[in-house]
């Protein structure tokens, strides 16, 4: 008996279980009043922006016209970043992505942030250990940074803007390096991790790396920028095609 209550009561690693959290009544309650206010701000963004156009020299129809202009220009960004959220709906479940990656956008941050705070709980994300507590860890480690990315740029961009200018004027280059070498590292990082798995976490990455790297420099041809936006969805799609590929042919790891 006192088996049988603690098989019950420990928590069960079943994905669907997962699941059965991620997609709770709360935390679609939670998304659907970050996007409501989301909603609003734009809203009255678009009011002000109405009401500043006969002080700039906007006629009604020039000030249409960029609204029409910036809604289409998000269109390819948006199905980019929509590509890489299907991909992610069944380990975070579908509130959890709608906020953090349909309205972030940041999915370099929210995929590192949930890889390293599952890793904390000694779980993998979409593994046998993947549970409810993991999940609740990564839950809270993804939204903590998103937070304090919204606490930083409402109270230190003031503070920041004046050390940049002070910095700017010793080595301009210095706040763009630091940046993106620590990013650089975090992902490297990451991905090396996944190389002694099996020879297609290998050929996967390779190949993801191969259509990024592809991408990046094709959108250097005048009228190919687009592919800046929809590099990292063709390279996650191109890159599972390989996975496929490679574990068809028998690379995968023995049993």
């Amino acid at each position: 008996m006192i088996t049988e209550v603690t098989a019950s009561a420990a928590p069960s690693a079943d994905p669907n279980h997962v699941l059965s959290l991620a997609n709770t009544p709360v935390l679609w309650i939670c998304a659907l009043g970050v996007f409501l206010v989301i909603v609003i701000q734009s809203v009255i963004y678009m009011g002000a922006a109405r009401k500043a156009a006969p002080s700039v020299g906007m006629s009604r129809q020039e000030l249409n016209l960029s609204f029409r202009t910036g809604a289409i220009a998000a269109i390819g960004p948006s199905l980019a970043v929509v590509l890489v959220a299907v991909a992610l709906l069944a380990l975070f479940g579908t509130p959890a992505t709608l906020v953090r990656i349909g309205l972030i956008g940041s999915v370099q941050f929210e995929t590192a942030a949930a890889s390293i705070a599952a890793g904390t709980a000694g779980a993998e994300l979409g593994g046998p250990s993947y549970d409810q507590q993991a999940f609740a860890i990564m839950f809270f480690a993804m939204s903590l940074g998103g937070a304090m990315w919204m606490l930083s740029t409402l109270i230190l961009t003031p503070l920041m803007k004046k050390g940049e200018h002070r910095m700017a004027k010793v080595n301009p280059a210095l706040m763009t390096v630091v940046p993106a070498a620590a990013l650089l590292g975090a992902f490297l990082s990451l991905g090396f991790g996944e190389v002694p798995k099996s020879s297609v976490h290998v050929i996967t990455l390779a190949a993801s790396a191969v259509v990024m790297g592809a991408c990046l420099l094709l959108a250097k041809v005048p009228g190919m920028g687009w592919l800046r936006e929809w590099g990292l969805g063709i390279a996650i799609l191109l890159g599972l095609l390989a996975a496929f590929l490679a574990s068809s042919a028998g690379l995968g790891p023995s049993a």
